[in-house]
Formats: structure tokens, C-alpha cells, sequence
């Protein structure tokens, strides 16, 4: 029956016969409450028609039910899988995301940060490369109080700050793949410079073919930016040399599908005389023709974990110590690559 009066969260743990907290976890739909107290919880709050007060809340906790996205990424769809992740995470509850660009190349980066954090009051922030290797960027979450978690390619944090994927070991792998299939000559189409990611991806590249004895000339080494457009331009260049190569990894989907691109407006055809292999495995790269081998990132995987490290102390679980803090990508093999066939 409902009540005539307004209810508090203490009457609902009163009614239930449990605590607060575990009224305050089934509200926020915790992941690892027990279904039997769950279900015990809710028909209180029906049966007295109990509703949560977001802003008293937030109040007790000082903090606003806010989980903010830092980034500087060039990459749209990096950014878009990202706040699919933490997104998946945080339904259900009474957490928003709020997304929040930056130039980690400003003078006044930091102090930009510190305004917006301190401004927005946010429960937590997940930092997106690569922008999360600034070790200042972490100590200022730390000296603000946000908790906080960094992606990246390798480890840069305690486990309950980070996510990290292995970037320079799969690399390594699809490059071997080339080479098994008769690959010499293999292009590389790096990422930008201050990347983290690029800094590895290149370093995968570049220790698969020192293993297999093979020489890597600079001029097989093109830069991009992430981006469709700087995959072209690395492309044309690449495939401007004589003899050209017969195999391009490109550092992520994007630029992936600019060598794609250029092939094609050259009549070069893929894989027969070309072979691709991109990084990331976004929509991209099963859609345009042939379908790319591609790197699987497990993006979203490791958004949606970074946020259930944020939430952890909220729902007082052991969440951050269970979520995993590498998560290894793997190579998905589609149409794009064939044997080695010289021009």
C-alpha cells in the first residue's frame, strides 16, 4: 500500500529489513546484488511508491551522478565506442555521461581540467589516450578527489586506474601472418606522433620483421593520422615506390580503408596485389569491399569494465578488483590478404 507521506530511502530499508546501501545498489541496478533482495527491495519501493531523490543524493555524496569521458582523440569512431561502453555499463542507473573534449597540446590544459572536474563535480572520469599517458592529468584527479581510470596500450596505472589492450604483441602476429604468406615487402602506415598506440603498433610491426630477418627501409614507413584522408596520402606514397610493396599494415581501420582506396583508383587490385591488414575492427572494416583483416579492439569491453571501476565504491562491491585491466585483441581474418605475388 502506498503512503500518504513522502517516503525516505530509510524507510525502504527499514520495510525491506536490509541496509541503505543495499537499498542505494538496487536503485543503481548493482551487478552482483542478490536477485532474492533485489526482488525484496523493488516491491517495497512499489508497494510505498518510494522515488529516489537524484539531488539529495548527491549531495550527501558531494559528488553529482556524473561519469565523465576525457579525450583528444582524432578517431570519432574511437570516441563513439567508448561512450557505447561505459554506456552499457551505467544503464540503469542514475549515472549520466558527459563527454568533454581537450587540447592536451594547451598551455592551460590542465587548469582547464581542474575547472571542469571541480565545476561538474563528477563521481569519476575515464581518460582516453593519448591524453592519458600525462602522469599530471592522473595526479591532478588524485589531488581533486575523482577517482579516475586511463586507457591504453600498455599498463600505465595500478589495475583499479586502468585498461589496457596489447597492442605490440598482436601486431607482431599480423605482421608474422604476412610474412607465412610470402610478404617481403611490407608497408607500414604509422599513427601519429604523441600516440601511445602508434608508438607500439610500430614497434610490433618493426620486431616481426627483425625476427624474420627481413630489412625494414624508411621508405616503407608512411605517417598517418588516424584519419581516412592520411591513410590515402600514406597509401600514394607507398605505392608510388618501385618496386611498391606488396603487403600495408595500417595502424588503424581509417587509414586502412585509405590504402584500400588508393589501390583501387590505381587498379591494384586487393589482395591479389595488395594485401591489407587494418587495427581496430570498426564497422568500416567489414563493410567496404573486400571485407579487411582487421585487429579486433575490444573497445567497448574495455570501456564498459573502466566504468564499473568508477562505480565500484558506489555500489561498495568488489567490482574494481574483479573487472580485468588487460584485455587482449586478436586477429580477424576476412578478404583483404592473399599469398605474396610480386608486381
Amino acid at each position: 500500500m502506498r503512503s500518504e507521506g513522502k517516503n525516505t530511502i530509510n524507510d525502504v530499508a527499514r520495510l525491506a529489513g536490509v541496509s541503505k546501501k543495499t537499498v542505494s545498489r538496487v536503485i543503481n541496478r548493482s551487478p552482483l546484488l542478490n536477485a532474492d533482495t533485489r526482488a525484496k527491495v523493488e516491491k517495497v519501493i512499489a508497494d510505498i511508491g518510494y522515488v529516489p531523490n537524484v539531488q539529495a543524493r548527491a549531495l550527501a555524496l558531494r559528488r553529482n551522478f556524473l561519469i565523465g569521458l576525457l579525450h583528444d582523440n582524432p578517431n570519432a569512431q574511437t570516441v563513439m565506442h567508448v561512450q557505447a561502453g561505459i554506456l552499457e555499463a551505467i544503464r540503469d542507473t542514475e549515472f549520466e555521461l558527459i563527454v568533454r573534449p581537450i587540447d592536451r597540446g594547451s598551455s592551460t590544459m590542465l587548469a582547464d581540467v581542474r575547472n571542469f572536474l571541480e565545476r561538474q563535480r563528477l563521481y569519476g572520469v575515464l581518460i582516453l589516450p593519448p591524453v592519458s599517458e600525462n602522469e599530471l592529468l592522473a595526479e591532478l584527479c588524485r589531488d581533486v578527489g575523482c577517482r579516475y581510470v586511463r586507457m591504453g596500450s600498455v599498463a600505465l596505472d595500478k589495475p583499479e586506474h586502468m585498461v589496457a589492450s596489447n597492442d605490440r604483441e598482436v601486431v607482431t602476429e599480423a605482421v608474422n601472418h604476412l610474412i607465412s604468406l610470402g610478404h617481403k615487402r611490407i608497408g607500414l602506415v604509422a599513427g601519429p606522433h604523441g600516440f601511445r598506440s602508434a608508438r607500439e603498433r610500430r614497434k610490433g610491426f618493426e620486431e616481426a620483421l627483425e625476427a624474420a630477418g627481413i630489412r625494414l627501409p624508411r621508405s616503407l614507413i608512411a605517417e598517418g593520422n588516424y584519419t581516412f584522408e592520411t591513410g590515402l596520402a600514406a597509401a600514394d606514397r607507398l605505392l608510388d615506390l618501385s618496386p611498391r610493396p606488396t603487403a600495408i599494415f595500417a595502424s588503424n581501420d581509417e587509414m586502412a580503408a585509405g590504402v584500400l582506396h588508393a589501390a583501387h583508383k590505381r587498379g591494384i587490385e586487393v589482395p591479389g596485389d595488395l594485401s591489407i591488414i587494418g587495427f581496430d575492427d570498426t564497422t568500416i572494416a567489414s563493410h567496404i569491399w573486400p571485407p579487411m583483416t582487421t585487429v579486433h579492439w575490444p573497445i567497448i569491453s574495455m570501456a564498459r569494465s573502466a566504468a564499473l571501476k568508477l562505480l565500484a565504491d558506489f555500489f561498495g562491491d568488489n567490482l574494481a578488483a574483479e573487472e580485468p585491466s588487460l584485455f587482449p585483441s586478436t586477429l580477424i581474418h576476412r578478404a583483404s590478404v592473399a599469398p605474396a605475388r610480386e608486381p
